[in-house]
């Protein structure tokens, strides 16, 4: 994260993570999963484009951070998945895939339920490749504990990921 002129990575003591089986979906959030259509990799420096908006609360995606992360999609690291009501893109995430791991960065939504709607196509798609894996959130919050996220001690997060991340780059996009 960018902390003046200086690339600062966190390491919290508590990592949120999304873990297989844990996601929760409401009625509403299922009747907006039904209403939307997602896609991945399509629009990716569209959604961190979003996602970068100065006017959103606690914006800190500066052009040196989304310039990083539109080369490593360009490498094949960072991937999005888009929401979109018909022809507009209303949601979306984005973050990097190493290995079995999905290290999240940021999500945003136009319509309601639609960074929901990515988060659970996001879901699927790692558990359709049928190995094991983690979403982390980097922190949970109460949006984010509403849809199955729970904290784990720094120590038990490197733990969980020691695996993971040498599974291979699969290919769930």
């Amino acid at each position: 994260m960018p902390h003046g002129d200086l690339l600062l990575w966190w390491s919290p003591m508590r990592r949120g993570v999304l873990r297989p089986g844990d996601l929760r979906i409401s009625r509403s959030l299922a009747r907006s999963v039904r209403r939307f259509t997602t896609t991945s990799d399509t629009a990716f420096t569209d959604v961190i484009d979003a996602c970068a908006d100065p006017s959103r609360p606690g914006a800190w995606i500066d052009r040196p951070i989304r310039d990083a992360y539109v080369r490593l999609h360009e490498l094949g690291w960072a991937h999005s998945v888009e929401v979109w009501d018909g022809a507009s893109l209303v949601g979306g995430l984005y973050g990097v895939a190493i290995g079995s791991l999905f290290a999240g960065e940021s999500m945003f939504h136009r319509a309601t339920d639609a960074s929901k709607v990515a988060l659970v196509d996001l879901v699927r798609r790692w558990d359709a490749a049928g190995q094991p894996w983690i979403i982390d959130t980097q922190w949970s919050t109460a949006h984010l504990a509403s849809l199955g996220v729970t904290e784990v001690p720094r120590l038990d997060y490197l733990t969980l990921i020691a695996d993971l991340v040498d599974t291979g780059h699969r290919d769930v996009w």
